[in-house]
């Protein structure tokens, strides 16, 4: 946290009001204010006067112009009209070319100062590249970093001999959260909490400590196998989470929570959570912390391609490496993605019975959409379709012919050659149902509803 000074409420809406005002002038006015601004303040500063100026009249100099267009007019009037007007040629004598007088000083002091911000930036990323583990940055002999008392503080100690054209940093909004002042660690014992929104700053009397949290995990992982109540179980993993949000703990243990409490969201459908877990899991692998890259990456395909989101999912794939794309769960999602994009059912179903891991159960979600695609692809070529190669076509098990049924019903596809035969020696009159699955597929598949992030 920073140690810094506060500044008074007066002096921070003065910023503010001035920033505000800069937006109106030209960037090379907004520039000069800046410097002004700086100047200001360090003075107030190490004069101990911060607190007693009238700081709603004080004024810039720099935006005394009554017209913020008035320098961006005199420069285009100024290349538009070539040399001055009171150069007057008398006569019709040879006269030698010069070089035209430099008629805008303004342009030169922007240019300059553009040059010296473009060298103090290039200076703050070298240091920050030298400096990756650390949060302040040293340039010139400031500290640039932490609050703007401590960056403030840091020009009391330096400002006799550091020039304000290489100042690190310009005063921040006076609204920008310092997030490290609201980190707190929690002090509640309590294994289980109920989940409820924040409204207010949390407390850590009921914000539950890492130990803790490492024991409410096993409970609940044990409650879960002895008992699977979902709603139960959810709720209190989103507490957990909550806690671990709110003392900004990123760790392997935070991995292991988010990807405990994804599998369980696919299990039970709840692709809400899930998406709330795999988004924070991404972050979470892009931060080096060990986890199950692999297994997530493969369901990150899977899902979209249920949301058919084209565009992301061939950005995603064009961003994967050779190795990746040669991990058993993104080798069977591209597969997959491959044999969608080609129409390519049979196959498609193939990998759907022998999805990796969890990724059938994300497949569940649109099978049905897959297989009235197929069927109505196979109802354009044949004139009836036994029920016995449906059922192997469709991606059903051997002991699923209910379930074939049960879709042909919700389909409006029940439609029998033969009605009177055994179901299993049924055959299905394409004639007769082609149409019908053709608005059935328009109305129920038209829209993806996806929720939470992809």
């Amino acid at each position: 946290m920073s140690s810094g000074p506060k500044f008074p409420p007066a002096m921070q809406e003065w910023v503010t009001s001035q920033f505000q005002k800069m937006q109106k002038f030209p960037p090379a006015m907004r520039d000069a204010a800046r410097e002004e601004m700086k100047k200001i303040i360090a003075h107030a500063y190490s004069t101990g006067t911060m607190l007693s100026i009238p700081w709603s009249t004080v004024q810039l100099t720099s935006l005394n112009e009554s017209d913020p267009l008035k320098n961006l007019k005199r420069k285009t009037t100024d290349h538009a009209e070539g040399p001055p007007k009171k150069v007057q040629l008398t006569n019709n004598s040879f006269v030698p070319s010069v070089k035209p007088l430099k008629t805008n000083v303004f342009e030169d002091d922007a240019r300059t100062r553009r040059e010296k911000r473009f060298q103090r930036e290039a200076l703050i990323e070298q240091n920050r590249n030298l400096n990756t583990n650390h949060h302040t940055v040293m340039v010139s002999g400031m500290s640039v970093g932490g609050s703007l008392g401590a960056r403030m503080q840091g020009f009391a100690h330096s400002h006799h001999h550091v020039p304000w054209g290489h100042v690190a940093e310009s005063v921040p909004d006076a609204n920008v959260i310092d997030w490290d002042k609201y980190t707190i660690v929690g002090r509640s014992t309590s294994i289980f909490k109920n989940y409820l929104r924040l409204t207010s700053d949390p407390d850590p009397k009921d914000i539950r400590p890492l130990s803790v949290l490492r024991q409410t995990l096993e409970q609940l992982k044990q409650r879960w196998r002895s008992e699977g109540n979902y709603n139960w179980v959810c709720d209190q993993f989103k507490s957990l989470r909550q806690d671990l949000t709110v003392q900004r703990i990123k760790n392997e243990f935070t991995v292991q929570v988010y990807e405990i409490h994804a599998r369980i969201a696919l299990e039970n459908s709840d692709l809400v959570e899930f998406n709330a877990c795999q988004a924070m899991l991404r972050t979470l692998y892009e931060l080096g912390l060990p986890g199950k890259r692999e297994e997530f990456l493969g369901y990150r395909i899977l899902y979209m391609l249920h949301g058919r989101n084209r565009a992301d999912l061939n950005f995603l794939v064009s961003q994967l490496t050779p190795q990746e794309k040669e991990l058993p769960a993104v080798q069977h999602a591209l597969k997959a993605h491959m044999a969608m994009a080609t129409g390519n059912y049979h196959q498609f179903f193939a990998l759907f019975l022998v999805a990796p891991n969890m990724g059938g159960y994300i497949m569940d979600h649109y099978v049905d959409r897959e297989r009235c695609g197929a069927l109505i692809t196979m109802a354009k070529s044949y004139r009836s379709l036994p029920l016995r190669l449906l059922q192997t076509e469709l991606g059903y098990e051997s002991d699923e012919l209910p379930k074939l049924l049960d879709f042909l019903t919700k389909h409006s596809a029940n439609v029998f050659t033969n009605p009177n035969a055994p179901d299993i020696e049924k055959h299905v009159a394409c004639s007769a149902v082609i149409q019908t699955l053709i608005q059935v597929q328009s109305q129920k598949y038209a829209k993806v509803g996806i929720k939470g992030s992809v």
